[in-house]
């Protein structure tokens, strides 16, 4: 196990809220997220992922030692209990948290998660995902992550502030993003996986109109399983949500958990 970089929101008594990331991104994501929820009094924290950003990146990169980390990082910040919010992998590694420890969770968010990805899109990515990829500058990083196949109508200036806070110079002049590429692609073999078993805890389950990657059946199956448990908010645009519909996911969220 291991203890997680922690970004940091509010000081309120609302409840707490954890937030994770997807693959290849890091805490700073859910900024604007927390900032608003810290607004609304809770208290909100947001890890980089074992392989991502400020963290550890020594193996094993496995959703349950992904899992223990988060749990640990939870304990040393003193949380008995929180909303967990999870984007993508994200998603995957909070709805596995909460079938193996459900008294830990008071709520679950699920943003567009990672359950049943297509193989074929798995290999793909990670194909892509563990070359060398290096920059000249941030202006090619951006047009890089724009051109992703999931990407709809991302801001050009939010994807520059992401690039800009996530690259680190190599000694050869070149601006990489601060992740393992070693742990990304396992991430990708694990978001194949059969879903973990539903935890019955109250969950909003978020889903773009224009996302593919992800498998419908499990909205049914988390309809069949949670009934009025279970709230499903659809926003516009790709996969990734807090990018391409910041509004209405953030509108969505903040209505859930009050």
């Amino acid at each position: 196990m291991s203890l997680l970089h922690t970004r940091r929101w509010g000081s309120g008594d609302a409840g707490a809220v954890v937030c994770v990331h997807g693959i290849g991104q890091h805490g700073g994501i859910f900024e604007e997220l927390g900032m608003r929820l810290a607004e609304q009094g809770h208290r909100v924290f947001a890890v980089d992922l074992r392989g991502h950003g400020d963290s550890d990146r020594e193996p094993p990169w496995d959703t349950d030692t992904h899992v223990d980390d988060l749990l640990e990082t939870a304990d040393s910040l003193g949380l008995g209990t929180a909303t967990w919010i999870g984007h993508s992998f994200g998603g995957r590694l909070i709805a596995s948290l909460a079938n193996r420890e459900p008294e830990r969770v008071d709520r679950l968010v699920l943003l567009d998660p990672g359950f049943a990805v297509p193989a074929a899109h798995a290999l793909k990515s990670a194909e892509i995902d563990r070359l060398d990829w290096s920059f000249a500058s941030v202006d090619g990083a951006v047009n890089a992550l724009l051109s992703a196949d999931t990407v709809v109508s991302a801001p050009r200036e939010t994807v520059a502030s992401f690039a800009a806070d996530y690259m680190e110079r190599g000694s050869d002049g070149r601006l990489r993003f601060r992740y393992s590429p070693a742990a990304v692609v396992v991430a990708w073999s694990e978001v194949t996986l059969p879903p973990p078993p539903i935890a019955t805890v109250p969950t909003l389950l978020v889903r773009p109109v224009a996302s593919s990657i992800h498998s419908r059946p499990e909205d049914r199956r988390y309809r069949d399983a949670l009934g009025s448990q279970l709230v499903m908010a659809a926003v516009p645009n790709g996969h990734n949500v807090l990018w391409e519909s910041p509004a209405e996911t953030i509108a969505a969220i903040v209505g859930f958990l009050a």
